[in-house]
């Protein structure tokens, strides 16, 4: 719709400010929420995947996006940012502890959690796609001189 009708559309939270201190200042004093470690924390499984299983599998550290967001809005310094990507998410300790409990909570072995951890990465490339589909319409796109009206 935006690129063919002109329809402007409108993220009405992306108009909103947000301060992350001052939200969790608000839920800490309003309900007596108490802070995780680290964002999405909160869950077992969320803390295993970002906190052990993307980074040392894949290498992807979310915070780093998360840090960005903070930086870019002047609520993390970069230098501050660096700093705390220096350190693992979990600690050692912590990390084979939360292994430990997700291959029960899977209600697999540790060596069958650990096999998985360890086959070959494989990216959508090796398996059948579509990337000509999206090649072909963003020459048309150009073209037609529509990624202009994107980038605005």
């Amino acid at each position: 719709m935006p690129y063919i009708k002109r329809i402007k559309v409108v993220k009405l939270l992306n108009l909103t400010p947000y301060i992350k201190k001052d939200a969790e200042d608000l839920l800490t004093r309003e309900y007596g929420w108490t802070p995780y470690p680290q964002k999405h924390f909160e869950s077992i499984m969320t803390k295993f995947i970002e906190g052990y299983w993307l980074p040392k599998r894949f290498g992807y550290d979310v915070r780093r996006p998360q840090f960005s967001s903070l930086i870019l809005t002047e609520q993390m310094t970069r230098d501050d940012a660096l700093k705390i990507l220096e350190t693992n998410p979990l600690s050692d300790k912590e990390a084979k502890e939360l292994f430990n409990q997700v291959a029960s909570m899977l209600e697999i072995s540790i060596d069958e959690l650990e096999s998985y951890l360890n086959i070959p990465l494989k990216t959508y490339k090796d398996y059948k796609h579509q990337d000509y589909l999206f090649d072909f319409g963003s020459k048309i796109m150009y073209k037609l001189k529509l990624d202009k009206l994107i980038r605005k």
